[in-house]
């Protein structure tokens, strides 16, 4: 390298270098600015979530009713009565306490022929047959509560596998899947949302109910201010940085 060309060379090396870092920072101030939104997002979830479970459990048709109106039914607590149709159940890959398995949505027949699924709770994966939890499987006429779940129109992201209806293994909740792979009467009209059923709705052990969700983690703060703080340091860097130039002769 001759002696013209190294100043030019460090000059380009100079914009580079602060190009990168002003992309850097903007990415960083992106970052930090989108896990406020999210934690506004939770925090307003959360409280939702709250409100709504410590309310009474409403006949079904009020859920019903509900999910016309505003398509939102989440975590409302409901009721319902009616006869499972356990041979028609569906498994929902799913981990609890800890331990994988899966699951068990369970078709329920209403008073008026119509079907709402309920999830009535985990089951290890050695007793994803039936006929390994056959004291759980009641066969009489039932009254459960529970909290209402929205339907999923679509698969929440791209990293979740593909359902499996051939070998009864759902990764997502496709309730139309899951209500044309469950061998219901032909026609037969299924609600368009699901219940999960409580703690007390399995007296023979299986499914373990009660495995709805509630208290989610909320670590968008901790996030923004990591975010942020990148990138308060790195226009530190480009601060002192460009200092030292100035003071350069």
């Amino acid at each position: 390298m001759t002696d013209l060309q190294a100043p030019h060379m460090s000059r380009l090396w100079a914009v580079g270098l602060v190009t990168g870092s002003v992309v850097a920072l903007v990415v960083l101030l992106f970052l930090g600015t989108w896990q406020v939104q999210r934690l506004h997002w939770k925090e307003d979830l959360l409280a939702t979530i709250a409100a709504r479970v410590e309310s009474a459990p409403r006949p079904l048709a009020e859920i019903e009713a509900l999910d016309v109106g505003t398509g939102d039914v989440d975590y409302w607590p409901a009721r319902a009565e009616g006869t499972f149709v356990h041979g028609a159940e569906r498994h929902f890959f799913a981990t609890h306490q800890g331990n994988s398995g899966y699951y068990v949505y369970t078709p329920l027949r209403l008073d008026d022929g119509r079907f709402l699924f309920v999830n009535r709770g985990f089951v290890p994966f050695d007793r994803k047959d039936a006929e390994r939890r056959m004291e759980g499987q009641i066969e009489d006429r039932v009254a459960i509560e529970g909290l209402a779940r929205n339907r999923l129109d679509e698969k929440p992201s791209f990293i979740v596998p593909e359902n499996e209806p051939d070998r009864n293994i759902f990764f997502w909740k496709d309730i139309d899947l899951m209500a044309a792979t469950a061998g219901l009467p032909e026609g037969a009209e299924v609600l368009p949302f699901f219940l999960d059923a409580d703690e007390t709705a399995n007296p023979g052990g299986l499914p373990i109910g009660g495995v709805t969700m509630i208290d989610m983690p909320n670590n968008h703060l901790q996030y923004a201010i990591t975010w942020y703080g990148l990138a308060l340091a790195l226009a530190g860097v480009l601060a002192a940085w460009f200092w030292r130039l100035r003071r350069k002769p």
